[in-house]
């Protein structure tokens, strides 16, 4: 996925509420190589509804999700009915920490190729129980050639780099604390410790982090949260948000250079966190672009998450 071709499927998304900062051009053809081509659902064994029956979104339904390829990795559109799918440790490796996964995709597709299943299946060979979460997106055209068009009609970026951001998608973020009760809640059936619940988001994922990070009551709060590529503009944040790991490409064409907001908010908040700047690397570059330091991103937040003890056994 090209760093144009994400920039514009946010814009069609809307959630992050990316603004053009000048005219835009014609709109230029979206590049074969990362057309959307139809698939049939992919299994997912152990895929848990978020909700129970009674408390399901309305019009919530298995049959509106449409899965594509996209540069030869799988995503999925028009999700309305949530789901939470535990990728579990070796018992004999496992850590009792946990971590739910948001993809990203800008509230309009999620990359479950690029930033969910693999980074789940990565933690799980860890030690770390991973839950994939698949929230709730905007609707997006069926077709898929009316979808391209309408990506095609986004790509012409503003030439200096200028966007806006505003945290407002609340069905993801109710969805992502949603996910954090259900993996508290089964603390003994996945064998966790409810005291050491992560949230990492990779993109919009990580739009959705900071939004329960900066919004949620303290009792609903992960234990620890990781924004990748996420927004790096200041924040209000409370004296109870969790500690953060946050890491992008310093190229990165969406926040690489926002500066380090975020990162100072939480400092001044008295809160702890800590930073990842890698030189290369663009937007959406997942669990690793080969040939930069991005492949040592899962790494680092499991470092992180030693020095911080939350892979202590029987903690």
């Amino acid at each position: 996925m090209t760093n144009r071709l994400l920039a514009a499927l946010i814009g069609v998304g809307g959630g992050l509420g990316l603004a053009p900062a000048v005219a835009q051009a014609p709109a230029p053809q979206l590049p074969a190589a990362y057309a959307f081509h139809r698939i049939p659902a992919p299994a997912e064994p152990g895929a848990i509804p978020l909700y129970a029956s009674a408390a399901q979104p309305a019009g919530a339904s298995k049959s509106t999700e449409i899965w594509d390829t996209m540069g030869g990795k799988r995503v999925v559109r028009n999700v309305t009915l949530p789901t939470l799918t535990p990728v579990l440790p070796d018992p004999a490796r496992a850590t009792g920490a946990a971590v739910v996964v948001a993809p990203g995709g800008g509230y309009t597709a999620l990359a479950m190729d690029g930033e969910g299943w693999p980074v789940a299946r990565w933690l799980a060979d860890h030690g770390v129980a991973a839950f994939v979460l698949k929230y709730r997106l905007n609707p997006s055209p069926e077709d898929e050639q009316a979808l391209m068009r309408k990506i095609a009609a986004g790509l012409s970026a503003p030439k200096d780099g200028k966007v806006s951001l505003v945290l407002n998608d609340p069905a993801a973020s109710e969805d992502a604390l949603a996910a954090i009760r259900m993996v508290r809640d089964g603390a003994a059936k996945w064998k966790i410790d409810p005291a050491r619940v992560g949230l990492i988001g990779f993109s919009a994922g990580a739009n959705t982090v900071l939004d329960v990070a900066l919004n949620a009551k303290a009792a609903d709060m992960p234990n620890f949260a990781g924004s990748i590529y996420g927004p790096m503009v200041a924040a209000a944040v409370p004296a109870h948000a969790p500690p953060l790991f946050t890491a992008l490409a310093l190229d990165d064409p969406l926040f690489g250079g926002q500066g380090f907001g975020v990162v100072d908010s939480w400092r001044k908040a008295g809160r702890p966190v800590e930073v990842h700047g890698y030189e290369r690397g663009g937007h959406g570059f997942g669990v690793g672009k080969p040939g930069t330091s991005t492949t040592m991103l899962l790494p680092e937040f499991l470092a992180w998450m030693q020095s911080r003890g939350l892979l202590a056994k029987g903690k």
